[in-house]
C-alpha cells in the first residue's frame, strides 16, 4: 500500500540532549521527518545513530532525565504531542500508536500468560472485558500465525520460540487497529526464514488496516524489502532521506555511499586464500551425535531430542567451512562438542591425527591451545572486570611454554595493532568499546595462543552491517596471513556466502546439504536449502516489478 494523504505525524526540529557527569550528549539533534497513512518510513543508521531515541520520543518512552527535550515539536492527526498529559498520553499510546521492540522476551511479563496480557490492551483503554476479550485474543493470535491459539493464549513467554514471541508482541500492537506501528529492530535476532515470516505479516497488516509502518533498522536488506521512503542517520543528524529505491541506487551522502558499499556483494566475494595451501585435512568429524533427554510426565516414554544426529565433514588447512541453518538445528552444539564443552553421545573428531573426544589432562590442554572459539556476544564471553591487556595475555599465564612473561606486553599491543586497534585500548575495560571493538578484541584474545583452527558462532551477526564486513575482512585477511582455518556458524546467507569455501545446511540436527559455496547458491538441492535462500529480502522495486510483470 503506498501513502495517500496528508501526513499522519510529523516530527519538526527534534532535539534531544542526555545529561551525563560532563557536557550533555546530544543523541538527536534538528530530526524532521513525516509519515502518510499506508505508508512504510524506514528510518536506517548504525548503532548509536539515534534511530530509537527520535521515535522512543513520539511515544513518550524517554525518561526525563536523564533524557532532556531541547527543541522540537511530534504533531499526530493536527495534536501536539508535547502538549498532552500523562492521561491523554495513555489514551494515545496503544490506542492510535503502538510500538514493538526487538527483543520480545524483555517486554512480555514472564508470570502471566500471553493471554492476560494482550487482554491488559482491551481492558486498559475499556474496549471489552470477559470472553469477548478472550475471543479478541484468540482472534488475534490467529491473525498472526499461532498454531492451536485457543490452548496457548493460556501459555507464558517462554513456552514460544523467539519467532512466535515477535507475533505475539504484534498481535498486542495491533490490538486496538492503531493509525501508526513503530517497530524498533523487529527482526534482528530472528532466523532469516522467521524474519521472511515477520516481515510477510508487516505487510499483510498494513494491508489489511492502512496504518502508517515505521521501521526502525541496521538492516539494509531488510531496510530495502519494506521501505517506501527513507532516513539515514548518522550521529544524531539526518544525512540523507528520500524514496527507497533512490537512495539505494544514487546514494548522495557519503555515509550512505558507505554503509551500501558493506553489503555483501556476489561479484566482491572474499577470494585470497593462503599461500601454498594444501588439500590436508586439519579436522575430521565422523558420526557426530548429540541428544538430550526431555522432561516427561507419570504416564508418558521417555523422550529424546536429537540435537546433533550422525553429522560428518572435513575442515582443510586454511579452508573456510559455513554451517548454517535456523535456530535448533545443531550447528552452535557442534561447535560446543569441538571444543570439549560439551561431550558427544557418539562419534569421533581427528584433529591432526587424534580423536579430541579421548583426550584427557596435559593432551586435551594442548589441543584447546590449538583450536579457539569466538562467540556471537564478546560482551558476554569477557570478564568486565579484567583490562584488554589482561583478557589478551590470559592464554599465556595457562599455556606458559607460549611466550615468557616479559613480552607480553608487547605482544598484546601486536595483536591489538593485527585486529586493528590501538595500543593505548590496552588498558581499557570491555564496556568502553563498541560493539564491534569488543568482537575485535576476541579475535584478539583468539589469536593469542597461536591456534590453528578458530570456530566463530555467530561472531557477527550481533553487530551493524559495516562493522560485520570490516570484521570478515579482518578474518580473511588473518586466514591468508596465518594459514588459519575457520569453523563459521552463522544465519546469515549473504555474509557466509561472501566468506565460506564451503557450506553445511544443517536441519534438525542432520547435514541436509553440503557443497562448494557457489555451487551451492547456484544449484541447491534439497528444498530445505532453497526455502532458505529464497527467504533472503528482496528489495522492494523489484518484487513490485516482478509482481506487474505481464507473463
Amino acid at each position: 500500500m503506498t501513502a495517500a494523504g496528508k501526513p499522519i505525524l510529523t516530527i519538526d526540529g527534534l532535539t534531544v540532549d542526555f545529561l551525563s557527569e560532563g557536557d550533555p550528549v546530544r543523541a538527536v539533534d534538528d530530526v524532521s521527518f513525516n509519515v502518510c497513512p499506508g505508508e512504510t518510513l524506514v528510518i536506517l543508521g548504525e548503532s548509536g545513530s539515534g534511530k530509537s531515541v527520535s521515535t522512543g520520543t513520539v511515544m513518550g518512552l524517554i525518561d526525563c532525565p536523564p533524557g532532556d527535550i531541547v527543541s522540537g515539536s511530534f504533531v499526530f492527526d493536527g495534536t501536539d504531542l508535547t502538549q498532552l498529559d500523562e492521561n491523554g498520553r495513555r489514551e494515545l499510546n496503544g490506542r492510535r500508536i503502538a510500538m514493538i521492540f526487538q527483543d520480545p522476551l524483555a517486554y512480555l511479563n514472564p508470570v502471566y500468560t500471553v493471554g492476560r496480557q494482550i487482554a491488559e490492551v482491551f481492558e486498559s483503554h475499556e474496549a471489552g472485558e470477559g470472553r469477548a476479550v478472550r475471543d479478541k485474543v484468540i482472534a488475534l493470535l490467529e491473525r498472526v500465525g499461532i498454531p492451536e491459539a485457543e490452548k496457548r493464549t493460556d501459555y507464558y513467554p517462554h513456552q514460544f520460540s523467539g519467532g512466535q514471541r515477535q507475533r505475539v508482541m504484534i498481535a498486542m500492537a495491533i490490538a486496538l487497529k492503531p493509525d501508526i506501528l513503530i517497530a524498533d529492530e523487529p527482526t534482528t535476532a530472528l532466523d532469516i526464514s522467521v524474519q521472511a515470516q515477520i516481515l510477510d505479516l508487516l505487510r499483510d497488516l498494513q494491508q489489511e488496516t492502512g496504518m502508517a509502518l515505521i521501521m526502525i533498522t541496521h538492516d539494509l536488506q531488510v531496510a530495502a524489502a519494506m521501505a517506501d521512503r527513507i532516513i539515514v542517520m548518522n550521529a544524531g543528524r539526518i544525512v540523507e532521506a528520500g524514496k527507497a529505491e533512490d537512495v539505494f541506487k544514487r546514494p548522495e551522502h557519503a555515509y550512505t555511499r558507505r554503509l551500501i558499499a558493506a553489503l555483501p556483494h556476489e561479484q566482491s566475494r572474499d577470494t585470497p586464500r593462503p599461500a601454498g595451501r594444501q588439500n590436508e585435512t586439519l579436522l575430521r568429524v565422523e558420526h557426530l551425535s548429540k541428544h538430550y533427554a526431555l522432561k516427561s510426565g507419570l504416564f508418558s516414554a521417555k523422550r529424546e531430542f536429537r540435537a546433533v544426529d550422525d553429522v560428518s565433514f572435513a575442515v582443510h588447512r586454511g579452508e573456510t567451512v559455513g554451517i548454517v541453518g535456523e535456530s535448533g538445528s545443531g550447528k552452535s552444539s557442534i561447535a560446543r562438542m569441538l571444543l570439549r564443552l560439551n561431550e558427544p553421545i557418539s562419534g569421533r573428531a581427528i584433529f591432526a591425527g587424534e580423536d579430541i573426544f579421548t583426550l584427557e589432562g596435559a593432551a586435551l590442554n594442548r589441543f584447546r591451545r590449538r583450536v579457539q572459539m569466538v562467540f556471537q556476544d564478546p560482551f558476554g564471553s569477557m570478564n568486565p572486570r579484567m583490562n584488554v591487556s589482561s583478557i589478551i595475555s590470559e592464554p599465556w599465564a595457562i599455556h606458559r611454554d607460549i611466550l615468557p612473561r616479559p613480552q607480553w606486553n608487547d605482544r598484546v599491543i601486536e595483536l591489538l595493532e593485527l585486529v586493528g586497534l590501538k595500543a593505548e585500548h590496552a588498558e581499557r575495560h570491555p564496556h568502553q568499546f563498541s560493539g564491534g571493538q569488543r568482537q575485535r578484541i576476541a579475535i584478539a584474545r583468539a589469536l593469542a595462543s597461536e591456534p590453528e583452527l578458530i570456530v566463530c558462532d555467530e561472531a557477527v551477526s550481533a553487530l551493524d552491517v559495516s562493522i560485520q564486513m570490516q570484521v570478515i575482512g579482518l578474518l580473511a585477511d588473518l586466514r591468508q596471513r596465518l594459514g588459519l582455518s575457520y569453523i563459521f556458524i552463522t544465519h546469515d546467507l549473504p555474509i557466509v556466502r561472501q566468506f565460506a569455501d564451503r557450506i553445511l545446511v544443517m536441519q534438525q540436527g542432520k547435514v541436509v546439504e553440503e557443497n562448494q559455496t557457489e555451487a551451492l547458491f547456484a544449484s541447491p538441492r534439497h528444498a530445505y536449502t532453497r526455502t532458505l535462500l529464497q527467504a533472503v529480502p528482496q528489495p522492494k522495486w523489484q518484487r513490485e516489478n516482478t509482481a506487474v510483470r505481464p507473463a
